[in-house]
């Protein structure tokens, strides 16, 4: 039984980020709002909702380490598995922009969040606190803002999308409603049932939060960064994915940590290492302004064998 409530759980979590997000999106074109920007500011934070209900579910019953594994195992495969499974689809195009602000950005949280983590501040025994999740969430409003202005100050849509979009405006609005009341039920049910199969197995919660629960939360950054790539909209594609890793890590670590402050004793210093690896790849795999198909298989390569190697250490 536990299965096909995990099944159907997952279903509902794609349907509502789908839902969610062409509902955000339509509503961003309306606004003028570029490409990147929509990638990682409204789908990328639509499609973290997941991520989002997931950390703060396990951080008020008190699973921190869902909490904590959840977002880092989730930005791991955001990068080496979606990222470079979209650059084999179609090579991902990476701007002057991303390489300036967006991507070090995301690279300075992943390496900020493994400073907290491991109390390299502090020195106390308590891993993330409020305070910390209180700097976290101010970095997420200074993204947020530093975005807009910075596309605001170029004036134009660089969209490439095939044609404007036209959805009303009421339409849209109700996929957003909808689209996250769908999201967030299926995130309780589908949290619920992977803990229960997984205990059932004998896996520590660690390991099921950083490979189960985050992968399966990330499925709808899977499913937009597919889509994109198909449509060969590669800029949508990386903001999705840079955007979602930096919501995850300000937003999702900052307000759980405002719950309670987390302390994750069963994610170790690894997996906050192959986190910071994971933000580096865009810059240190692209080449002439784009992750190529060959790029995408040395990312793809690199999260398999991360996977191998946690369950190696799991001795499952």
């Amino acid at each position: 039984m536990e299965y096909i409530i995990l099944a159907i759980a997952l279903v509902a979590v794609v349907w509502g980020a789908d839902n969610l997000v062409n509902g955000a999106v339509a509503i961003a074109r309306r606004f003028k709002i570029s490409d990147f920007v929509i990638g990682a500011v409204i789908v990328g934070i639509g499609t973290s909702l997941p991520e989002l209900v997931v950390s703060s579910y396990g951080a008020i019953k008190g699973n921190v380490d869902v909490a904590i594994g959840n977002v880092v195992g989730s930005n791991i495969f955001n990068v080496l598995g979606i990222l470079g499974i979209s650059a084999i689809i179609y090579p991902v195009a990476v701007s002057r922009e991303n390489i300036r602000f967006e991507i070090p950005f995301c690279i300075g949280v992943s390496i900020l969040a493994t400073l907290f983590a491991f109390n390299f501040f502090n020195g106390t025994e308590v891993v993330i606190g409020r305070v910390d999740g209180l700097i976290f969430l101010a970095l997420f409003a200074a993204f947020i803002y530093i975005s807009f202005m910075r596309d605001r100050r170029k004036g134009t849509v660089e969209s490439s999308a095939e044609e404007p979009c036209n959805q009303n405006m009421v339409a849209a609005t109700l996929k957003v409603i909808f689209g996250l009341a769908v999201l967030i039920t299926g995130c309780h049910f589908f949290v619920e049932s992977a803990v229960k199969i997984a205990t059932a197995w004998g896996v520590n919660e660690a390991f099921i939060s950083i490979t189960l629960i985050a992968c399966g939360t990330s499925l709808p950054e899977f499913a937009a960064s597919m889509a994109a790539a198909m449509k060969k909209n590669s800029q949508i594609a990386l903001g999705n994915i840079v955007g979602s890793n930096i919501f995850n890590i300000t937003f999702i670590l900052g307000l759980s940590s405002q719950i309670t402050p987390l302390q994750g004793g069963g994610i170790t210093f690894v997996d906050y290492v192959v986190m910071i690896v994971a933000a580096i790849a865009p810059i240190a795999l692209c080449r002439k302004g784009s992750i190529s198909r060959i790029a995408g298989t040395i990312m793809l390569i690199a999260f398999v064998a991360y996977n191998v190697y946690l369950i190696h250490t799991q001795n499952i």
